[in-house]
């Protein structure tokens, strides 16, 4: 299944970009939600693009699926810029752990939800 037909994944973006425009046009949001909720589903969004792009390329096409470790690097790749390196070089940016384990939660979701599973190869 292409990853733009996923409804996981089509949730998660449009919460996101609804979320978003609340936050742009100034409604009133929980302040959980104005500061947890993009963090939440930033993994699915990014490890979801992501993985469109690579079965737009790979020769698996649609059978491509992050190993475990791709998903943990990339991760560990999210939470060190928005967590360690960023709040070091701007002030926009702050380090959070809460953030962290919303990355972590959003990269399990990316990992059972939409992450397609492997798909036994017969001879």
């Amino acid at each position: 299944m292409r990853i733009f037909k996923n409804p996981i994944f089509i949730t998660c973006c449009l919460i996101f970009w609804i979320n978003q425009a609340v936050e742009y046009w100034s409604f009133e949001s929980s302040p959980f939600l104005y500061s947890y909720l993009d963090d939440l589903l930033a993994m699915p969004v990014i490890l979801g693009l992501t993985l469109q792009i690579f079965q737009w390329i790979h020769p698996k096409k649609d059978n491509f699926r992050f190993t475990m470790t791709q998903v943990i690097v990339g991760f560990l790749y999210v939470s060190v810029a928005f967590e360690w390196i960023l709040p070091a070089y701007s002030d926009t940016y702050t380090k959070d752990f809460w953030d962290i384990f919303c990355y972590f939660l959003g990269t399990i979701v990316f990992y059972l939800g939409i992450n397609p599973k492997n798909k036994a190869i017969s001879n």
